[in-house]
């Protein structure tokens, strides 16, 4: 698959929205990528582009690398710059300071666990697609009201799992999400079958000892096996 995204059709937004919509105008949607987005935290730098390539060839290409241990921006930019399959961005982005620090490392995407109008204004101004972490109903229609429409649940399985996300479908239609928190290869298909669910966030194809011991081989058959979910946990 090429890094770059592919086209969609722009979304209508509400007049005046004081922030731009998660995805730039023109811009793919991250959610529709693969239905997993693999959650990466990498504690050496060096593993990202072998680890990248093995979730590229399961067919896995939108990558999310997490600003949780110091490598993370180390680990963006070389997947940015020698895995042109990969579409990778950076996670648990909570601050103005690392969102520019995403950008200059190649980010394709920033997602946060949370958010507030400074954080989601310097992710507008970044002019990368991205998803603002929501767990509550009020959450979400503030974020809509600022032409926003895409998002990340998080927690999913502590913030209501997928009763929750059902019961927003009807109110609040417009609204996407990548659930993110708790969520395993066995509950999968249960968020994808729902109608407002995009892709969920998970890292059980990157177990914490494939990675230490370098086993790209089981990785790639995890991502394939990932990339294979689909509503009812059949293969699409």
């Amino acid at each position: 698959m090429s890094a770059s995204l592919p086209s969609l059709p722009s979304q209508p937004s509400p007049s005046s929205p004081p922030f731009p919509p998660a995805a730039p105008s023109g811009a793919a949607s991250v959610l529709d990528l693969a239905p997993v987005l693999p959650v990466v935290v990498l504690e050496d730098p060096a593993a990202a582009v072998p680890l990248a390539r093995a979730l590229v060839a399961g067919g896995l290409p939108a990558i999310e690398v997490t600003l949780r241990t110091p490598a993370a921006p180390e680990a963006i930019a070389t997947v940015a710059a020698e895995v042109p399959g990969a579409v990778v961005g950076a996670g648990t982005v909570v601050t103005p300071a690392q969102v520019e620090q995403c950008v200059a490392a190649g980010a394709r995407f920033l997602v946060s666990p949370g958010w507030t109008d400074t954080l989601l204004s310097a992710m507008a101004a970044s002019g990368l697609p991205y998803l603002p972490g929501v767990s509550t109903t009020s959450e979400v229609v503030a974020l809509l009201e600022r032409g926003v429409r895409e998002m990340k649940f998080f927690p999913a399985e502590a913030a209501g799992g997928t009763a929750y996300l059902r019961s927003l479908a009807g109110p609040l239609p417009q609204a996407r999400f990548c659930p993110t928190g708790g969520i395993g290869p066995g509950t999968a298909p249960d968020y994808l079958a729902l109608p407002n669910v995009g892709c969920v966030g998970g890292s059980w194809m990157v177990p914490a000892d494939a990675v230490a011991a370098g086993d790209w081989t089981r990785i790639e058959r995890l991502a394939r096996e990932a990339a294979g979910l689909s509503a009812g946990g059949t293969c699409r």
